[in-house]
């Protein structure tokens, strides 16, 4: 890439002024058009679509093409649809760089369907790394409640119910498969581990090594998940890991083990796991992403005594959309200084 003076920025995507003002502060290079009017207000921190019945006139629609299709960056995937970063790629051949607010905005840009020439002209970064703390968090929580048998409890609870008092596992004497090993496998291992629980991150890197107790090849994953009380799921969504948790992984678990997937919700395939679920081979799991979302009304996770369903909601924190900007500023003196941008979408697998 070359290396500009200044760097037009369109923002694209919900944003404060205040927040628009900062990214300009931490890094004065950037020519940033922003205009609010243009664009939806943010009905919740993280709410990069904004409010839904937010329309613009013929006029504005015009104005917003104009700003996007004069920039060398944008800020957010425009209106946060494919289509529209498709028509954007067409429509402006200054385009140079993308940042996209999702962690996996690998799939808005597998859905944009770019050509080739497109694909090597712009680079795509994502925000991966902001939610890793909360997701992380969420992963702590479903691990804790298959351990400390929460089902048990909620079944008790509802009838009103005293038993007799029952032994209940420690978090400290858990081992735990983290499958994917990025900023949220990397997180969740670390406050696994600062509780007790011993952790083993299947990855096809031995980057991190000293962040896990044991590293798995992925092609090992079927043969060693038995030896795990829990597995989290925090992979990206890719053709190779779509279904990836089928029948054949869950009918090789430790019976009664708990499932979480703060990843994407294609990883599991949701039948094979509703299976597992009525055999007792999965004991719990906790879900912030499904397949197809919103989940249907019809899912039998959803009355599952043994799930805890979360709309795809765990990774929403107050700081996130200060924690992008700040991101998107570091990308953009990476750009302008001719370095590597982090979380470069890989335009091959798309994460």
């Amino acid at each position: 890439m070359s290396t500009p003076t200044t760097l037009r920025v369109a923002v694209a995507t919900p944003l404060t002024p205040e927040l628009a003002a900062e990214i300009v502060r931490l890094e004065p290079r950037v020519d940033l058009a922003f205009e609010p009017d243009l664009l939806p207000e943010a009905r919740y921190p993280g709410d990069h679509v904004g409010d839904p019945g937010f329309r613009r006139s013929p006029a504005e629609q015009a104005r917003f093409h104009e700003l996007v299709d004069s920039a060398e960056a944008l800020y957010g995937v425009p209106d946060e649809t494919p289509a529209e970063l498709r028509r954007t790629a067409d429509a402006n051949p200054a385009l140079r760089w993308v940042h996209t607010m999702p962690a996996g905005g690998g799939g808005q840009l597998r859905a944009a369907a770019l050509t080739r020439d497109q694909l090597q002209r712009i680079a795509v970064s994502t925000s991966a790394g902001v939610h890793a703390e909360p997701l992380a968090e969420f992963a702590l929580l479903g691990v804790l409640a298959g351990a400390k048998t929460l089902p048990r409890l909620r079944v008790l609870q509802d009838r009103a119910e005293w038993p007799e008092r029952w032994v209940m596992p420690l978090l400290s004497e858990q081992r735990v498969m983290v499958a994917g090993f990025g900023h949220i496998g990397r997180a969740t291992a670390r406050k696994l581990r600062a509780l007790g629980a011993t952790v083993a991150a299947v990855a096809r890197s031995t980057e991190f090594a000293d962040e896990a107790d044991e590293i798995i090849a992925p092609d090992d994953l079927i043969a060693r998940i038995a030896d795990f009380d829990a597995v989290v799921i925090t992979l990206p969504g890719t053709d190779k890991t779509t279904g990836l948790f089928d029948d054949a992984v869950f009918g090789a678990m430790r019976r009664g083990a708990t499932v979480v997937n703060v990843g994407r919700g294609t990883v599991i395939a949701e039948d094979a796991l509703v299976r597992a679920l009525v055999d007792g081979r999965v004991g719990f799991a906790a879900l912030d992403v499904f397949a197809a979302e919103p989940l249907a009304a019809d899912s039998p996770l959803w009355n599952h005594p043994a799930v805890l369903v979360s709309p795809h909601t765990a990774g929403l924190n107050p700081g996130e959309d200060r924690l992008i900007a700040r991101l998107f500023a570091e990308n953009a003196s990476r750009l302008l200084d001719g370095r590597e941008l982090l979380n470069r979408v890989n335009t091959v697998e798309f994460y």
